[in-house]
């Protein structure tokens, strides 16, 4: 006789943050997504977040991770307070206060199971009735078998991201993770189809939802966008070592670098700064992973939406504008042979926009100090590249990048400063995958702010800024909000 096995519902459960780590990875292309470890965390997940924007697709899942390299979850359980190669630098977990915990498993036979969704296990004095002794025999081995991967502490937090005009590759690795996950479940593919659910959000979510939910089989949950993008906030502000700052100094040096000829020079000016002797020349990460509200969210997508949140957590979207990732996506795939976003920005990496750029000094010949503005600062965003009655100039890639990077880059930076200004917020959190880890437009956006403030806000960014939709709409289905739209397209 063929037993089919079932998949229970989800039930309401709420993510175990603490002793969180996020993971170390090389790859620049990869520097917005690195995974977060969650040593503590043993509840099964069986959903996956999807955000769909203009350009980009962005993916959240859960994984179990029972014996990672150095695994912190030995930091966490047992209090060590030695830091784990997995963590990035200036990365600490804070220890665990629970001794009841129990210990990482090391038994070689989950290994395997590493990567895959895992939904709730049966329950199993109710299923046991009526049974043969067989049939309970087999069971209970399948029962061992799922109960050992699903009730060991750790797993990761999973992120991944498609361009939106590939959207089938976005579709196919899904389909992937879900059979997978029903092998190692020990279930059949129907039935683990059942135990999934996609949380969509972004435009795409109505735009591609008659194609998730007919290529995967699977149900479709339909989120608001603004929401997700929330929620992601308050969630990720909880990872440790998540939120982060640029020192005044290391702005200076990114923003407005010295020429190679001259030495530094140390010319005592005082920066006005929101923070008591902040560390020079560094990246600065925020030591109280909580939720700083009210703030300002600028999220930098395909375009900018800028949003107002309260203090408990209701928001306003209260500004914005056209001119974001895909205006510099789109121009620089015209002007440049790049054919990636990431390759845009190392073209910007190499680039001199004073080349491009009219700067103060191009008009001046010197600071115009009165109005406090130093020679190096743009005055007109490709300014040189015009001369009426004269052979039109040939520009270098690089030196067109850095230069459509710093004018995109500034104007999002003075919008949000007024919006910030308006509304009498001093915390601006930059979102979006825009910002990719880039160091000068981190910089330039920073530069914008405290210039435009006077040093008194901050510009606040997020190792996982262009998830934080996703990571939105993962938390919701995990809160057990269950009144999204999963109905008709």
């Amino acid at each position: 006789m063929t037993m089919s096995s079932s998949l229970p519902a989800p039930r309401v459960i709420h993510v175990e943050t603490r002793g969180a780590v996020i993971l170390h990875e090389e790859s620049p292309e990869t520097r917005d997504s690195r995974g977060i470890y969650l040593p503590n965390y043993i509840e099964p997940v069986s959903h996956i977040a999807v955000d769909i924007g203009g350009s980009l697709a962005k993916v959240v899942y859960f994984t179990r991770s029972p014996d990672p390299p150095s695994s912190p979850s030995i930091i966490a359980t047992s209090g060590s307070s030695t830091r784990s190669p997995l963590s990035t630098p200036g990365t600490s977990s804070p220890p665990s206060d629970d001794a009841s915990l129990p210990p990482p498993l090391t038994n070689l036979s989950l290994s395997k199971q590493t990567g895959a969704l895992t939904p709730m296990v049966l329950d199993t004095p109710s299923i046991h009735n009526g049974l043969s002794g067989l049939q309970q025999s087999l069971l209970h081995d399948s029962l061992l078998q799922r109960a050992s991967l699903q009730h060991f502490p750790g797993g990761s937090l999973n992120f991944e991201r498609f361009e939106t005009d590939n959207i089938d590759q976005c579709v196919e690795f899904i389909q992937a993770l879900i059979e997978r996950s029903a092998k190692i479940n020990g279930v059949s593919i129907e039935e683990m189809r059942k135990g999934v659910t996609i949380m969509a959000t972004g435009g795409g979510a109505h735009r591609f939802y008659e194609l998730f939910q007919g290529t995967l089989g699977v149900e479709v949950r339909r989120e608001d966008e603004m929401e997700c993008l929330i929620e992601g906030l308050k969630f990720i502000t909880l990872i440790p070592d998540e939120v982060y700052f640029f020192s005044d100094e290391l702005i200076q040096s990114v923003a407005h670098p010295p020429a190679a000829s001259a030495p530094p020079v140390d010319n005592g000016v005082v920066m006005e700064r929101p923070g008591p002797n902040p560390p020079k020349y560094a990246v600065t990460f925020e030591g109280k992973p909580t939720p700083q509200l009210p703030c300002l969210l600028v999220n930098i997508g395909s375009g900018v939406s800028v949003i107002k949140v309260d203090e408990d957590g209701t928001f306003e979207r209260v500004s914005g504008t056209s001119l974001g990732g895909g205006t510099l996506w789109g121009l620089l795939s015209l002007l440049t042979p790049a054919t990636t976003f990431d390759e845009m920005l190392a073209f910007s990496e190499q680039g001199d926009n004073a080349s491009v750029d009219m700067l103060v000094g191009d008009i001046y010949g010197q600071d115009y100090s009165k109005l406090g503005l130093k020679s190096t600062m743009i005055a007109s965003s490709f300014g040189k590249v015009f001369k009426k009655g004269k052979e039109k100039r040939i520009f270098s890639p690089e030196d067109i990048s850095k230069s459509l990077l710093y004018a995109v880059s500034n104007n999002i930076g003075q919008i949000a400063y007024m919006n910030a200004e308006k509304y009498g917020l001093d915390r601006i959190y930059f979102g979006g995958c825009f910002i990719r880890g880039h160091a000068a437009t981190i910089a330039t956006l920073s530069y914008a702010i405290r210039f435009w403030s006077k040093g008194t806000k901050r510009a606040l960014f997020l190792r996982h800024e262009g998830f934080l939709g996703a990571i939105g709409a993962w938390i919701k289905n995990i809160d057990g909000d269950r009144e999204s739209e999963a109905g008709d397209a």
